[in-house]
């Protein structure tokens, strides 16, 4: 089995190579990127792809959720079909990719989410992926969680209502209530893209929550260990070092 994976592995990267990614026209070729910057090429091939990609606290599927969030926090849409073929290759369906995108709309802006639908389209239509492989626009959710839901809904009632009574409402109702019940992105991994997209835009503040609500939904230590050093390499250096004592703290606060 082990060598199976590492083939797969193998195969994956290989595809997340500028001169193999499917549907990434906009992507620089290899030629291109060695006559500008022959350092960064060097680091692409060993320290990202060929370190970073496999590690093994994070699975290749979710090293593609947490880049892709990333990705789509920061708009870089020319990034987006090679990743997205890698995330499909690493067995994240079309349904989690269009759920992750819906998901980014409320944690990292509309803006954002849309800027990520023609690079998607492509991907899909490249690979012959249909509307009939994506989740309806209104499923049956998962049920609700009403104890935890309470203390929450309490939370904010007590923070938020005072100033502004319409975001506890949206959150309630449209995020907890609806976003966070819709079956085709299970909890663990919603609470896998908003801890990125969080990092990603440098707002730790809102961290403590959503990875405590992540390491409940099931996400390890060493999971959320390896999210902040992958992201140093999408978000940049700065963005995961600000992360590091929220993260400390969180993990401390936990039961071992």
């Amino acid at each position: 089995m082990k060598l199976l994976a590492a083939a797969v592995m193998s195969c994956a990267l290989a595809g997340a190579s500028p001169s193999h990614a499917q549907g990434s026209p906009s992507q620089p070729e290899p030629d291109a990127l060695q006559t500008v910057s022959p350092a960064l090429e060097r680091y692409e091939q060993e320290t990202v792809f060929g370190n970073l990609w496999r590690r093994p606290d994070l699975s290749p599927r979710d090293r593609s959720i947490v880049t892709l969030a990333a990705l789509i926090s920061r708009n870089q849409t020319a990034e987006l079909p090679r990743y997205l073929a890698l995330a499909l290759d690493s067995g994240v369906t079309p349904g989690e990719v269009s759920e992750l995108i819906t998901h980014l709309a409320f944690y990292a802006g509309w803006g954002n989410a849309m800027g990520a639908i023609p690079a998607t389209s492509q991907v899909f239509a490249a690979r012959g992926i249909g509307s009939d492989r994506l989740p309806p626009a209104r499923p049956e959710l998962l049920p609700l969680d009403q104890a935890s839901e309470a203390r929450r809904a309490a939370l904010v009632a007590q923070t938020v209502r005072p100033t502004v009574p319409g975001l506890d409402q949206f959150t309630t109702d449209t995020l907890f209530r609806d976003l966070w019940l819709r079956p085709d992105l299970p909890p663990r991994d919603r609470s896998l893209v908003t801890v990125s997209a969080l990092i990603t835009a440098g707002h730790v503040a809102q961290l403590p929550f959503h990875l405590n609500r992540a390491m409940d939904h099931g996400l390890t230590r060493a999971q959320a260990s390896e999210i902040v050093a992958h992201l140093a390499f999408y978000a940049g250096w700065p963005n995961a070092f600000s992360a590091v004592p929220v993260v400390k703290n969180v993990l401390d606060g936990r039961p071992s």
